[in-house]
């Protein structure tokens, strides 16, 4: 597919550079204007849960997220290619919200996805009311205060979604003459439910976090992802900071201090390249995974004393998640320039029951800085590199290894290593989602190597990297870690006189299950910077008097590109010398990939039980995020486990990414013997 001329050629450096990039967008959605302008229909035929006239909403709505912010400024040439867009926009409201016109987007229901797409048309009446609002007659006027009043007295989900109801009542108070009185209690009402999302540190989860020692209220998991920040709540907290700095002086001040609390850790989700690590759902959105510093800097809510707040960090945040983007976009886009739904290349399996062909342009969230004046201090700063690139450890260093205990994970940068990722411990998601065990449940997550999602229930259907898979049925059936029983905890083990925070969860693979699982992750330390280990208790907790039972269990590393995955060499144990570009290696008890986006492997480094071998596993093609073919190494267990009994394993996780250094066949060889051992001490830590 071919690249975006305007967007994978993009310097991303400056505010024109941004709005070259809308142009280019926007450009591409032209041809796909219902006559009447209010719906935007890409030549594409997939569904969505909801309803045709829903989804092609999307493809009108979403892009206004950039469009309005570029004509907030009052130097913009009304000729410009963005006012004649707007232009459309304005015909567009105009007979999507008309009753009589056959392009009238519907009333809002319970439960309606156009209660999605009513946030960015409020955000432009707000922000730029000269443009989206002032042009309306009086009867589109009327017309669109009834429809935005749609939302009020709906039911909706539990989640980000209320920030629409409460952008949409703003936008009905502050410009269509409904009365404040009329507004704030619907507005009240989602923010006393929005403030039981909190969960410390300046995160928010995207519902109520699931809490076993509160029982008793309603909630659909444990989930803290871009949502949390970049893709709705922190995202909104920021727009209404700009919107409501005079009106609600003490909320606005806690959302500041909230996003700067937030900002000193989500930088960690990026790499020093803009790469961030895939996680969660709705990853279609893509570049929206930078939008919260898009609307930080909108805010102003630097803080010049603290490092991740200041004008300069933000803007290298924002800008080189951008590039990284322009850079890796080849695939991301059909013929006619038009986003696709996806993460690097177009992909059905990843997307949600939410996704129509239109609803990636939520991406569009990250460009909202365009409502920044090019006098801004913004673009003026000097780009500060991220913490973890070279210069920049150097002068101050950082880190590379870092507990976020809101949302349950370890960030892993390690300086000594090669490879960004997370740990993740605890989370899930309870409501129908696709793949959704893949997407909050895995132990490890990339920016480099991304994840898998499944297409059948095969083990090579199920694409098992970074999960322990398990059957009981000869591997006619698996499962892994979805839900997690109890709440996850923070483990603190001594080793070598340092002590190493840890995750750990308990898990069953099967509700009705007398099988329980306590897994602990332990993240890279100097002495295996290239490694994780992951140790899993894996107790029957039948009677005594019970039946033993036969465990096949396969424990995945990082899944990693496979260019000519039937062409791969095997090698021996013994690799150094190899000159293979791609090729696999197959021993007892481990297994390891190498290829041209680096190497992963695992390693059995406890196996109290039963059988061990190494295989590495040819996925379906078209499960990773990244890389439409990928091969998982593997380490696979084997062993009855009887009533009452305990059974300890331990597999030390191997992967270094392309990168800043390109180590030689026999340096890799190296460090891959350089693997973790697991002192006595520890597991009794445990």
């Amino acid at each position: 597919m071919p690249p975006l001329l305007g967007f994978s050629d993009n310097a991303f450096r400056d505010r024109e550079d941004i709005e070259t990039a809308t142009k280019a967008l926007v450009r591409a959605l032209e041809p796909y204007f219902s006559p009447g302008n209010a719906r935007v229909k890409l030549p594409v035929y997939s569904g969505a849960h909801f309803d045709e006239s829903a989804a092609q909403l999307e493809g009108f709505a979403r892009p206004i997220w950039a469009v309005a912010g570029a004509l907030t400024q009052s130097e913009n040439d009304t000729k410009s290619e963005l006012q004649s867009y707007s232009e459309r926009l304005i015909e567009g409201i105009t007979h999507g919200v008309d009753p009589e016109h056959p392009e009238y987007w519907g009333t809002i229901g319970d439960w309606d996805q156009r209660m999605v797409e009513a946030e960015p048309i409020s955000f432009a009446l707000l922000i730029a009311p000269a443009t989206f609002f002032d042009p309306l007659s009086q009867q589109t006027r009327s017309n669109l205060r009834e429809w935005l009043s749609g939302l009020n007295g709906k039911v909706m989900p539990v989640n980000n979604w209320r920030w629409f109801r409460i952008f949409s009542n703003l936008a009905l108070n502050r410009r269509c003459g409904l009365p404040v009185e009329t507004t704030q209690v619907y507005i009240d009402a989602d923010f006393e439910v929005l403030d039981k999302f909190d969960i410390g540190k300046g995160w928010s989860a995207d519902g109520i976090w699931k809490n076993d020692t509160l029982p008793g209220h309603e909630s659909y998991g444990r989930q803290a992802d871009y949502y949390s920040g970049s893709f709705a709540i922190q995202f909104s907290q920021l727009l209404y900071c700009i919107i409501a700095e005079d009106s609600d002086h003490e909320r606005v001040s806690r959302y500041r201090n909230q996003a700067r609390e937030f900002a000193s850790q989500f930088w960690r989700f990026f790499d020093e390249h803009g790469a961030a690590i895939p996680f969660g759902r709705s990853l279609t959105y893509r570049f929206a995974m930078g939008a919260f510093y898009a609307a930080f800097a909108l805010a102003k809510c630097y803080d010049s004393s603290n490092r991740y707040t200041s004008p300069g960090f933000v803007k290298g945040m924002l800008l080189r998640h951008l590039r990284w983007w322009a850079k890796h976009s080849d695939h991301i886009f059909a013929t006619d320039g038009t986003l696709t739904i996806g993460y690097l290349y177009p992909n059905m399996f990843m997307c949600e029951n939410y996704n129509s062909p239109q609803s990636p342009y939520w991406s569009m969230k990250s460009f909202v800085v365009l409502a920044l004046g090019a006098d801004d201090e913004l673009w003026a700063a000097s780009e500060i590199p991220h913490p973890l690139s070279l210069e920049s450890v150097e002068s101050s260093p950082v880190y590379g290894v870092e507990l976020l205990p809101a949302p349950c994970q370890i960030l892993c940068n390690h300086s000594l290593g090669q490879h960004h990722f997370m740990l993740s411990s605890g989370q899930f998601c309870q409501w129908p989602l696709k793949a959704t065990q893949a997407k909050y449940s895995k132990f490890s997550y990339s920016s480099a190597f991304g994840f898998s999602v499944p297409t059948g229930g095969l083990l090579t259907q199920l694409a098992p990297d970074n999960t322990l898979s398990i059957s009981r049925d000869d591997g006619e059936t698996w499962a892994t870690r979805w839900e997690t029983n109890g709440d996850p905890r923070i483990k603190v083990i001594s080793f070598k006189k340092s002590e190493i925070q840890c995750l750990q969860s308990i898990w069953k693979p099967w509700k009705a299950s007398k099988i329980q699982i306590e897994s602990t992750l332990i993240p890279p330390c100097h002495d295996w910077p290239d490694w994780h280990i992951r140790i899993h208790r894996i107790q029957s907790l039948e009677s005594r008097s019970g039946h033993s039972e036969t465990l096949n269990i396969v424990e995945g590393g990082f899944a990693i590109q496979a260019k000519e995955p039937r062409k791969m060499s095997v090698w021996s144990e013994d690799w150094r010398d190899t000159s293979e570009p791609e090729a696999n290696m197959e021993a007892s008890g481990c297994s390891l990939t190498l290829s041209n986006a680096g190497v992963s492997g695992v390693k059995s480094i406890i196996a109290s039980e039963g059988s061990t071998e190494g295989r590495v596993l040819r996925s379906d093609p078209n499960t990773n995020l990244i890389e439409p073919r990928a091969m998982i190494p593997t380490v696979q267990y084997k062993f009855d486990i009887r009533p009452g009994q305990d059974v300890n394993i331990a597999t030390a996780v191997f992967a270094i990414a392309k990168g800043k250094k390109e180590f030689s066949r026999r340096e890799l060889f190296e460090r891959w013997h350089q693997q973790p051992c697991l002192a006595e001490d520890i597991l009794r830590q445990l």
